[in-house]
């Protein structure tokens, strides 16, 4: 029975959706559309694609709907339900008992203004909005009216499905965005009556026109060549033309211009005016955006938002942004990054010896020796001997920046580098460079540092004698201590049992250009080149280098530096040459296992009379060496001198004996 009575009914709720305030006959409570009870609830799309105007349309268009129905409570019953992510109930079925609250409450309605959950709004209606709780009578038709502008963000078909075999009328409207096979899937059939598509808001009274005549009699508009272009509006035996909000009508009383507020100047935009038939929106200017008050424009400045690549300088312009440079540098290639630029490397200045640049500008500087002039520009050499008290005994010469002393021929610059002597007692600067290569292995590295210590016993260790130094290398190189913090031969031995292996690969040539560098540099101790100190480097390895060593070696040996190479197991006897200084055959030594590196540091000895070299590290005064070849060569002497006189007197006493035994 119910469904019967929905069916006799559909022609009445299309009647029912068509009426507009705007389109229909200006008619008294008397002249209300009669039908039987319905309850009908409007199901209104309120997502935030509805914009503000468009929704007050909808609010029209409902009200405009209700002035042309009998309300009631045993009449017609309206509730109103809007959705966007959420579904609410604005009013139910049994809310109100009169037009006019009724239209109160849905003017008071506020747009939810998010997504649009068409499914989930159809199944609220079905569980509660046709609930006797809410004002569903027994036996009285259920119409829903579905009215959306876009595509359901959720699934319809089995909702609306659903509700319509528990008896609820569906007629869905579309409108501009909504979409056709959605409305086709929520829809009573047949779609044709219950299924309508307008192109946009201000369209969403068009559809009922066709039924007006079955609703309240013979309507003109429907039944003469009207000829109005929107809206044709009967009177009893008459009708005239009207427009659609946003247009005005024209001189010939059918057709419609619309309404170009931006073109006629009547707005308040400060920069785009967007038009639309009797409305008109604000925009901005390419760099610009809408300020809140949705007329005027501010600058968007990418600079100070923060949004810019730039290393050094950003320059806004609106919407855009340019990179540019403090002073003294340049903007690269990639108009981001910039770079110092460097006045000394381009050539670019007029300094005599030394220019040291600073980004876009430099000063001049001169080499040590040398006193930068007035013009802050050239140099004068600075003749230290002449200007200081050297305290020179003999001789003093200046160097740049510097002096040395030196002695007569024949005699030795002592150990004050001041004065002096016919002797001078034998002191060394020793740095040792041990092999901590992953092939040595820790047991074989226990045997390098006695090595080293049985080395460091054979010299004479003291703040102003011998200085010694350690460094151990591998695929990196690590002072173990430097020429000067050390003095005594304990502390040393005592440093050199400390040192931890350090294992990876084998970087000889990395070691010898660190010792060259750093090593016997003034600071980690090496005495200064005038003072006359020698300066021997012993290199300890068990296998090849794995870089050049050729480049170090031989800036090792001139620079005046010593070398001795000693090799063990897979040590490369041609790199051991290599880096030993001449005569090569008694400055590299080499055995085939670490058990014998003992021996090698018991024979090996560092002769610092480099005229006496014999390649032995015996380290002995000159002075004594030569004391002892003369006490020897006078000692002999004197001994064959001796020989002969007791010769002699041998001689002298058999000729005594013979002349005693002769007068017997």
């Amino acid at each position: 029975m119910k469904m019967r009575q929905l069916r006799a009914l559909c022609g009445f709720i299309l009647l029912t959706l068509a009426v507009l305030a705007n389109a229909r006959p200006k008619a008294g409570s008397d002249q209300k559309c009669k039908s039987g009870p319905v309850d009908l609830v409007f199901l209104i799309d309120s997502s935030r694609s509805v914009r503000p105007h468009e929704f007050e349309t909808m609010r029209k268009f409902m009200i405009d709907i209700l002035n042309t129905l009998d309300i009631g409570p045993d009449t017609t019953r309206v509730g109103v339900v809007q959705y966007s992510s959420q579904v609410r109930s604005e009013f139910s079925l049994k809310a109100h008992r009169n037009l006019e609250s009724m239209v109160k409450g849905i003017n008071q309605i506020i747009p939810l203004a998010q997504g649009t959950m068409t499914g989930l709004a159809i199944r609220y209606v079905m569980n509660e909005a046709f609930t006797a709780e809410a004002g569903d009578r027994p036996k009285v038709p259920n119409v829903a009216v579905i009215v959306t502008d876009g595509r359901p963000q959720d699934r319809v078909a089995e909702v609306a499905a659903e509700a319509r075999e528990k008896g609820i009328e569906i007629y869905a409207v579309g409108v501009a965005r909504a979409d056709m096979a959605s409305l086709r899937a929520m829809a009573s059939p047949p779609f044709e009556d219950h299924v309508f598509l307008v192109e946009s808001f201000d369209l969403i009274h068009q559809f009922g026109l066709q039924f007006q005549d079955k609703l309240c009699g013979v309507d003109l508009c429907l039944e003469s060549d009207h000829g109005c272009e929107h809206i044709c509006e009967s009177s009893p035996g008459s009708y005239h033309c009207l427009c659609l909000p946003g247009y005005t009508l024209n001189d010939d009383g059918k057709t419609c211009t619309a309404i170009d507020l931006c073109a006629e100047g009547k707005h308040d935009c400060e920069q785009i005016c967007v038009s639309a038939p009797g409305v008109f929106t604000c925009d901005c200017n390419k760099g610009y955006t809408l300020n809140e008050d949705k007329k005027t424009c501010s600058t968007i400045d990418l600079c100070a938002e923060g949004k810019h690549d730039c290393e050094q300088i950003c320059v806004s312009a609106p919407g855009v942004f340019t990179c540019d440079c403090n002073q003294g540098y340049t903007l690269n290639e990639d108009k981001k990054t910039c770079t110092p630029i460097d006045l000394c490397a381009e050539g670019k200045h007029d300094c005599e010896q030394i220019c040291v640049s600073a980004p876009g500008v430099f000063t001049c500087d001169c080499n040590k020796g040398f006193k930068l002039n007035k013009d802050k520009k050239t140099c004068t050499n600075m003749d230290l001997c002449n200007t200081v008290e050297h305290g020179c005994e003999h001789q003093c010469v200046s160097t740049p920046g510097s002096y040395y002393c030196v002695c007569p021929e024949g005699q030795l610059l002592q150990e004050d580098g001041k004065s002096c002597g016919t002797c001078k007692s034998a002191n060394i600067d020793l740095v040792l460079l041990i092999d901590g290569s992953k092939s040595v292995r820790p047991q074989n590295f226990e045997l390098v540092k006695k090595f080293v210590n049985q080395v460091v016993d054979s010299l004479d260790v003291s703040a102003h004698g011998t200085r010694v130094g350690l460094v151990q290398y591998s695929s990196r190189v690590r002072t173990e201590f430097s020429l000067n913090m050390y003095h005594t031969a304990d502390e040393i031995k005592a440093a050199v049992m400390k040192v931890d292996y350090m294992e990876k690969g084998t970087m000889t040539g990395l070691a010898l250009k660190h010792m060259l560098e750093n090593s016997f540099s003034e600071a980690e101790g090496a005495r200064p080149a005038s003072r006359n100190i020698p300066r021997v480097g012993l290199v300890f390895t068990d296998g090849r280098s794995q870089d050049d060593i050729t480049e170090f070696a031989k800036k090792a040996k001139e620079a005046g530096i010593t070398m001795y190479a000693v090799g063990v197991g897979k040590a490369v006897e041609d790199e051991l040459r290599e880096i030993a200084s001449e005569p090569v055959e008694k400055h590299f030594y080499y055995t085939t296992d670490f058990s014998a590196i003992s021996t090698i540091a018991e024979n090996l000895k560092l002769n610092v009379c480099p005229e006496e070299s014999q390649g032995e590290i015996e380290v002995k005064d000159p002075c004594a060496c030569e004391s002892l070849v003369e006490f020897q060569q006078a000692t002999m002497s004197s001994l064959e001198q001796l020989t002969q006189k007791l010769a002699g007197m041998t001689a002298r006493l058999e000729q005594l004996e013979n002349q005693l035994l002769s007068k017997k």
